[in-house]
């Protein structure tokens, strides 16, 4: 690694960056003629059809999601792999306006673009058999892509163990379609969101979930994304760019041989051919740029682990609605707010328990699925929240970067820990004020930013955490905040009210705020919750309604 490589990705961010006076390079309009197929599909591969068996399966609380009581450990079959897709990946309802309809998906994503493409490479199990599976969300089935032989079936068996393995990549043009050079941010927004909701989907199972450290090389090889014959005939642009291995099962602290797992499906026949999803593309060469610069080579490489909180401080919940809140029900009914009401007012211990579900603990979701030291805090714009005062705040998630941080800021600011704040979060007053204008505007101008109960951003320890690690990290901060977003998204409905992701903001106006003088602290994503407005032209459709027949 040179400071070159470093300064390339260190340069596409910055030229990536919205200003107050001029946003990032794209097109400037929608062209619908382009607009990219949001389902992949590989003709001629077998197809599986997975039940819809979520809430069949598991009837978790919510709140246990983030207890180390797990629930019952289910067995790996064709229904718990069903459940686990349906609530990671899977159709959540459809939209529609008139004659337009679209579908809304578990896993978030930047304008509902959905760069996101899910995997599975599974021993052989009850009602499915070895092998390399694409995930298909809008028939909710699996695509069987690669097909080992008996040896191979035995090897899988003997390296699994009981589990199995989830991929992710990303389809760039997807995201560029729309925002132009900086959907490579995006993509990455949207790969953290989608580990966040598989770790979640298998805790709701009893299972166990955890990032695989590999090369990219690696991940493109075992998910078959490396196989040039069944990409032909498409654009560059619609092909996919690995992204991350997860085990999950209920013995993911096992080792797994990845290059015996490529070695299997090397030696496997492959079946299926990649549709194409444009007709037409538009070259973003800062794209490419990026993911050719943050490409990582390295198999391992050993990273600081997590700086874990103070066992959880036990916030409750309304005892009359807590036990109507399943895990299942929460995951399935979040939804991206499209506007708030500018009036809705959170209590202080609901504000402080959201806080506490972003700081990692042993042997708790989402958190556990990474293996690295939280790299992530929150600059805080409080507008409504009972018993805290309006203003600017600052949430540290990692005791061991308080210092730093602190230099980093104005430093005429106050740090001062609000009366009643529980200790163990290190949540700081700055100044006092209505910051609601600041907010929206800091936010690209939209409303729904200052009319939340609160808004943030995410504030990434960014330049010296690149050059220690190198360019590949760079993702992995934006996974971090993607993981940030999903436990937010799903503490906002859980509290009766909704959040929503923020991709656009004036990077620089936010740091500014914040008094931040350099690229040692950035804001990678912003997010806002607070009392929904529902848009009554719109019709909320089920998800599944077109599979007739197909279990639920």
């Amino acid at each position: 690694m040179t400071e070159k490589e470093i300064d390339v990705i260190l340069d596409y961010h910055s030229r990536t960056k919205h200003h107050l006076h001029r946003f990032a390079a794209s097109l400037g309009y929608l062209d619908w003629a382009s607009q990219p197929n949001p389902f992949r599909t590989f003709e001629g591969a077998k197809t599986v059809d997975l039940p819809l068996s979520a809430r069949s399966i598991s009837s978790m609380p919510y709140t246990e999601l983030y207890s180390t009581r797990s629930a019952p450990v289910a067995p790996v079959n064709l229904d718990t792999i069903g459940a686990l897709f349906e609530l990671a990946l899977g159709l959540s309802a459809w939209k529609q306006f008139e004659q337009t309809r679209w579908s809304l998906r578990c896993n978030p994503s930047s304008g509902n673009l959905h760069p996101t493409e899910g995997y599975a490479i599974v021993p052989e199990v009850e009602g499915l058999e070895a092998g390399v599976y694409h995930y298909s969300p809008r028939d909710h089935r699996l695509e069987w892509r690669c097909m080992p032989a008996r040896e191979g079936v035995e090897r899988l068996a003997r390296m699994l163990t009981g589990n199995l393995l989830v991929g992710l990549s990303s389809i760039h043009w997807r995201e560029a379609w729309k925002y132009g050079e900086r959907a490579f941010r995006y993509c990455q927004h949207d790969i953290g969101h989608a580990i966040a909701t598989v770790r979640y989907a298998a805790a709701a199972l009893g299972w166990n979930a955890r990032i695989l450290d590999t090369s990219d090389g690696m991940i493109a090889d075992v998910l078959g994304l490396a196989r040039k014959e069944d990409f032909s005939g498409i654009d560059e642009a619609d092909r996919e760019h690995p992204a991350v291995l997860l085990l999950v099962g209920s013995a993911s602290n096992v080792e797994i041989d990845i290059a015996g797992v490529n070695d299997v499906v090397s030696s496997s026949a492959w079946a299926g051919r990649a549709n194409a999803l444009s007709p037409e593309h538009t070259r973003w060469g800062a794209i490419d740029v990026a993911a050719e610069a943050t490409w990582r080579n390295e198999e391992a490489v050993p990273l600081p682990g997590p700086v874990f909180a103070a066992p959880t401080a036990g916030f409750s919940r309304d005892a009359s609605n807590e036990s109507r809140l399943l895990a299942g029900d929460i995951i399935l009914q979040r939804r991206s707010a499209v506007a708030l009401d500018d009036s809705t007012s959170i209590p202080s211990q609901t504000f402080y328990r959201m806080l506490d579900r972003l700081l990692p603990r042993p042997n708790v979701a989402p958190w556990d699925a990474l293996s690295w030291q939280q790299h992530l805090h929150c600059g805080i714009f409080v507008h409504r929240v009972d018993g805290l005062a309006p203003g600017l705040y600052f949430f540290v998630r990692n005791h061991d970067s308080l210092e730093n941080v602190k230099a980093a800021l104005d430093p005429s600011f106050q740090f001062e820990h609000p009366e009643g704040c529980p200790e163990h979060l290190l949540l700081f007053r700055l100044i006092g004020g209505d910051f609601r204008q600041h907010a929206q505007v800091v936010s690209c101008r939209q409303k729904i930013a200052g009319a939340g109960a609160f808004s943030l951003g995410m504030i990434a320890e960014f330049r010296e955490s690149l050059r220690k690690f190198g360019p590949w990290w760079y993702r992995r901060l934006f996974w971090e905040s993607g993981v940030l977003g999903q436990v937010l998204y799903l503490e906002a409905e859980a509290a009766g009210i909704r959040g929503t992701g923020i991709g656009c903001y004036f990077d620089d106006a936010f740091h500014s705020i914040l008094g931040l003088r350099d690229n040692q602290l950035q804001s990678l994503y912003h997010f806002t919750i607070g009392g929904p407005v529902e848009d009554t032209r719109l019709m909320t459709l089920p998800p599944y309604a077109h599979l007739d027949g197909r279990s639920r």
